[in-house]
């Protein structure tokens, strides 16, 4: 899931959403019939909405046996106001989302969808003399954008397990998905960062050849995206739908990815998930020096 501005909606989110951990006043509200509502936290407006995610919804509504209608979300800080109001019932967050959103909220974890191949990689020209990460002090280098887990994070946590000073001992171009390869192949910077899938996604552009570049490092797995239900969710409620989601995995899964644009879900299953799950995203929030927001 692409991340976007994500530091500086935080900012806001600390505004919107301050003390919000307490108990609401109704801890089982959405046990009634009435509709669920449902939204993904990186697609805005309810047209994209719709079309890359109508066939989950209607599978989730079939499993769930409600009607769930989408509710639409700007960013991640109206996801969260949203959860803690009680306006959205459930939603899917990218891991970088998902502990925003959790920092702020009560917001339960029901089970994640894995993303195979969900991995940050470093890039530099097949010719380049930099052999290993450490080689990157004083350079330049590019990465997708603020606060994305595969193009920011990920790549941070491995500079500094080289031993790099993320505030120091580099530069740092943040030039979106596509943009931070397209840097490298013009010669702008000394090194490039993103997910293992936009990386892919570059060589096999027709003018791109793979012999012209060479894979510096790659990160561990990164954390799962995780659909998550509000703090008014009863517990009975939440263990149901988190066994139907297991027992369905191929269901869900096959509903994702009957859209072209949601490939990067191809071969995921459903697993279960803790919020320990995602304590490495708050370390590398911590290692950036933005980590304050998340205690």
């Amino acid at each position: 899931m692409k991340r976007r501005q994500l530091l500086g909606y935080s900012l806001l989110f600390i505004a919107g959403c301050a003390g919000s951990r307490s108990q609401l006043t109704d801890p089982y509200e959405n046990q009634s019939n009435s509709p669920l509502t449902f939204s993904v936290t990186d697609e805005q407006g309810l047209a994209p909405l719709t079309v890359k995610y109508e066939p989950l919804r209607a599978k989730l509504s079939e499993l769930l046996n409600r009607d769930l209608e989408f509710y639409p979300v700007a960013t991640t800080t109206v996801a969260a106001a949203g959860l803690q109001a009680g306006s959205i019932d459930l939603a899917l967050a990218g891991p970088t989302e998902y502990v925003l959103i959790r920092a702020r909220t009560n917001a339960t974890p029901v089970f994640a969808i894995t993303r195979p191949d969900y991995y940050s990689v470093g890039v530099v020209p097949a010719d380049s003399p930099i052999r290993e990460l450490g080689d990157l002090k004083g350079k330049v280098l590019a990465m997708s954008d603020l606060g994305s887990t595969s193009g920011h994070l990920g790549p941070t946590s491995l500079l500094v397990g080289a031993g790099l000073d993320p505030k120091t001992d580099y530069t740092v171009e943040f030039l979106g998905d596509d943009g931070s390869f397209e840097a490298l192949q013009k010669g702008d910077v000394d090194a490039s960062f993103g997910s293992l899938t936009d990386y892919r996604n570059f060589l096999s552009q027709d003018d791109v050849s793979a012999e012209d570049y060479r894979q510096l490092a790659q990160s561990p797995p990164l954390p799962d995206d995780v659909v998550v239900v509000n703090s008014r969710t009863s517990p009975q409620l939440i263990e149901e739908f988190r066994q139907l989601a297991q027992d369905h995995s191929d269901e869900i899964v096959a509903a994702i990815t009957t859209i072209p644009a949601n490939n990067k879900y191809l071969g995921s299953q459903i697993v279960s998930v803790t919020d320990r799950d995602y304590d490495g995203i708050r370390d590398a929030y911590r290692i950036i020096g933005q980590g304050s927001f998340l205690d």
